[in-house]
């Protein structure tokens, strides 16, 4: 019989389980103990957060591989190909071997149902475990209590932020999401928190759950030093000794989440001086987050800035940054049908000349006459279109100064790297 290719194991793992997301672990601990990859590797760091857990796994690889550490970080959503989902030092999971670990499991879960998340997870632990690693960043798909990636006990674990995101699974309160979040968190291992603004039925978990507690703003933080973008963290140290580490160079990514993984590197025992920190970090780009492009656009050079941010917490942030900005912006802006599109526009109204609105690739994609509709009601210039990349196109037409922002989705930002592909 002629093997499966990838394309192949993931259109059956589509369709192996009657849910897509089937929250709880007691079916996918079951096969991980039956593959026997609970302990990847002996440093694992797990980040959860309704925001910046891309942006925080990637700057914990980077500075542990720059420690010398060999490391291995699984994501997800990806965004053009499954392979982004497993990083095994600095490349991707071949097809080979993700379809090697999709076979492994096959192998042992007998009559188990497992859902297309669920494969993906053990399949990244799988690979990880063989690659001989010291460290791996997991990232939390959805909440963090009931999620795959929880059935390993983690080290050190992270919570970005906790705002209302996915609310059908987590609950419509940030007390409700706090609590899911928390579930990461393991007994005497440290806990660190990036949300200053933590809702009570979080702190009451943990102190069930009694993890080391590191918050921004309380035990660690940083400062901006000049108009330059220079900055520093304070952090704790192992032995519970604040330690500055700076000056560091100007960033692309947010410095909240680059302050997390800091912190996380160095209670890993990780010796980074500032001038490692810095280099490492300066040179930190994340595909779709904050992610500018220049193009050539009938002549002249225009800017495009691609961010997969899609609810009211990750537009706060977007309109906090852009308003940093003199030039002007227009938008392109698309949404699936289970975001609140009503505060991701509340949080940026007044931030764009107008709004280009287009459908997803996706039957779960919101049309863009509804997204008019909203955008309407709360005073926007909006117009619709038939795609994202023509969305783009009449964006770009519209005048020769303005640049372009390209947000919404992981669904958009792929579309928007379709289109600067097709033109390359």
């Amino acid at each position: 019989m002629q093997a499966r290719s990838l394309a192949d194991w993931l259109t059956r793992l589509e369709q192996l389980h009657p849910k897509e997301i089937d929250m709880g672990l007691q079916r996918v601990s079951l096969v991980a103990r039956r593959l026997d990859v609970l302990q990847p590797a002996p440093l694992v760091i797990t980040v959860t957060g309704t925001n910046g857990k891309g942006s925080t796994c990637a700057a914990v690889q980077a500075l542990l591989q720059a420690s010398g550490k060999r490391t291995g970080c699984y994501s997800s959503p990806h965004l053009l190909q499954y392979n982004e989902r497993v990083r095994i030092q600095d490349r991707l999971a071949t097809d080979e071997e993700l379809c090697s670990a999709f076979a492994a499991i096959d192998a042992v879960r007998d009559d188990i149902s497992l859902t297309y998340f669920e494969y993906g997870t053990l399949a990244a632990l799988w690979l990880f475990q063989r690659a001989d690693l010291d460290a791996v960043v997991l990232e939390v798909g959805l909440g963090g209590r009931l999620d795959a990636v929880n059935v390993v006990d983690a080290d050190i674990a992270i919570v970005t932020s906790i705002g209302l995101d996915h609310q059908q699974f987590l609950g419509d309160s940030r007390d409700s999401v706090g609590f899911e979040k928390a579930g990461i968190a393991r007994q005497g291992r440290p806990l660190i928190c990036g949300e200053t603004d933590v809702p009570p039925r979080f702190v009451s978990t943990l102190a069930d759950i009694g993890p080391q507690v590191f918050q921004r703003g309380k035990d660690l933080d940083w400062q901006l030093l000049g108009a330059d973008g220079r900055w520093q963290v304070s952090i704790q140290t192992p032995s519970a000794v604040s330690q500055t580490l700076g000056p560091l160079a100007a960033v692309s990514l947010p410095r909240d989440n680059l302050l997390l993984a800091i912190q996380a590197c160095v209670l890993a025992g990780c010796q980074l001086s500032a001038e490692q920190v810095s280099q490492t970090l300066q040179g930190l780009r994340l595909t779709g987050r904050m992610d500018w492009r220049q193009i050539q656009w009938r002549g002249q050079t225009r800017s495009l800035c691609l961010d997969v941010g899609h609810n009211p917490h990750a537009a706060s942030w977007l309109a906090s940054t852009l308003a940093q900005r003199e030039q002007p912006m227009r938008a392109v802006f698309s949404a699936l049908d289970d975001k609140d599109v009503s505060g991701i526009v509340q949080a940026l109204r007044g931030c764009f000349l107008d709004w280009a609105l287009a459908p997803l690739p996706s039957p779960r994609s919101r049309s863009a006459s509804e997204l008019q509709q909203l955008l309407d009601g709360q005073g926007e210039r909006a117009h619709c279109h038939t795609s994202v990349a023509a969305a783009i196109s009449a964006q770009l037409d519209a005048d020769d100064k303005s640049a372009i922002m390209i947000f919404g989705s992981f669904f958009t930002v792929a579309a928007a790297l379709e289109w600067l592909a097709q033109r390359s």
